[in-house]
């Protein structure tokens, strides 16, 4: 059951690219029934990433204390209304851009609920050994999701128009979120279709809460003095940067730089995607492993810190590289590489939160979006500069500092990751 619970959470995980990713594909069709400038259209698209930055650590603080069962599912409703609405617009509608910021900015303020809700179904029914595969196969959504949106809503706007493509768009989630409302709890006590060699599994490697009991809320001031969540942070905020490269300027970089043509440029921009659909779980299945064999301190921080510096060889190589193709393939190696690491963040905000993973997990996401939103405007800055190499060396370099703030994190505690002053003082 705790399978199909986080299988679930992969589709979720896939549709909320979809809707947030669908408007740039639509956009050229968006930009020219609205007569938006590409400056307008562009200030729609940073409307998204602002909101959705800003409310992740009050996404995981209400997850942490609505549950995320019913978090996720509002969440999925809110992401249809704002989604549909932008197609209810026309031209003639009275300030029309900001209403059109103003809708994406509230989307983007829904959809910070995802990552934060799952880490609390992760902290509640997996137990440590499985976290990291667990996270993987969540994350891997992001690459399945990023694979299918650009032939699917390509199609649909060409064939049906851009309105139908965002229906589209709303209805799959909608079903996905009334499923997910039908085979998720929050914990798996009461679960009906659980059974009681899976219960007893889960709950010998992790503590339930009395359903009537309520967990003290635990304050963000403690939260924000841990250092291991400022660290991880640190490390996040890192890998935003780097993975956002490849969502918002590799097709690019390949078109304009490289000199692909459009048919060539769209097919390489799929590999990274691939690969980080790949390598989520991979790393996950790895970290488990390692950790079962060798403690946390190795299957946790060793592999994302060898995970990142590993991407940032892979980004320093893919500038070298004479072939467009081949730098297009070394370049997506490096971010199958990145993702090795993506599913250690969140196992161990898991572990280190427990019952406060939501916040903790936002709190390090709000990181990870703050680098992704310094890459919009930093890197075609440092290209126009200095080139598109000192920009993928700047990532590279971001890697290498992300990869090494793990060396310290759990290590005065000998190993004991999930034994950390924050996870006790929340036990207590």
């Amino acid at each position: 059951m705790r399978w199909l619970v986080i299988g679930w959470m992969f589709l979720v995980s896939a549709i909320s690219y979809l809707d947030r990713v669908n408007i740039s594909i639509a956009g050229q069709s968006i930009a020219n029934e609205f007569h938006l400038t590409n400056l307008q259209l562009g200030s729609v698209f940073s409307a998204f990433v602002l909101g959705y930055g800003l409310f992740q650590a009050p996404a995981g603080w209400v997850a942490d204390r609505l549950g995320p069962r019913l978090v996720l599912t509002a969440g999925v409703l809110w992401w249809a209304i704002f989604t549909v609405s932008i197609t209810l617009l026309s031209p003639a509608v009275a300030y029309l851009l900001p209403i059109l910021i103003g809708l994406r900015f509230a989307l983007g303020a829904g959809e910070a609920v995802v990552y934060p809700a799952s880490n609390c179904i992760v902290a509640s029914w997996i137990p440590s050994s499985e976290r990291g595969l667990a996270n993987g196969i969540i994350f891997s959504g992001v690459g399945f999701g990023a694979g299918i949106t650009p032939p699917l809503i390509s199609y649909l706007v060409v064939t049906h128009g851009w309105r139908v493509a965002f229906w589209a768009s709303a209805t799959l989630g909608l079903i996905a979120g009334a499923i997910w409302y039908a085979i998720a709890r929050d914990r798996p006590r009461g679960h009906p279709w659980i059974s009681p060699s899976e219960l007893a599994q889960i709950e010998q490697h992790i503590p339930q809460k009395s359903t009537v009991e309520r967990t003290p809320a635990m304050p963000l001031s403690r939260i924000l003095s841990n250092f291991d969540v400022l660290a991880i942070t640190f490390s996040y905020f890192c890998y935003g940067y780097t993975a956002y490269i490849f969502f918002s300027w590799f097709y690019l970089y390949l078109t304009n730089v490289r000199k692909l043509n459009i048919r060539d440029s769209a097919m390489f921009t799929m590999l990274p995607f691939l690969t980080m659909a790949v390598c989520s779980p991979l790393g996950g299945w790895i970290a488990d492993r390692l950790t079962k064999t060798r403690g946390k301190r190795v299957g946790r921080c060793g592999i994302a810190g060898a995970a990142m510096l590993l991407a940032a060889v892979f980004l320093a190589l893919g500038t070298e590289v004479d072939s467009a193709k081949l730098a297009s393939v070394v370049l997506a190696c490096g971010g199958g590489a990145l993702y090795l690491s993506q599913s250690s963040f969140w196992a161990m905000t898991a572990d280190i939160g427990k019952t406060s993973a939501g916040t903790v997990s936002g709190i390090m996401n709000m990181g990870g979006q703050m680098g992704g939103a310094l890459t919009a405007t930093l890197t075609p800055a440092i290209a126009g500069r200095f080139g598109w190499m000192a920009s993928f060396l700047v990532a590279a370099a971001l890697c290498v500092l992300g990869g090494l703030a793990w060396i310290p994190v759990g290590s005065a505690r000998h190993g004991v990751v999930d034994e950390s002053p924050l996870a006790s003082k929340t036990a207590t």
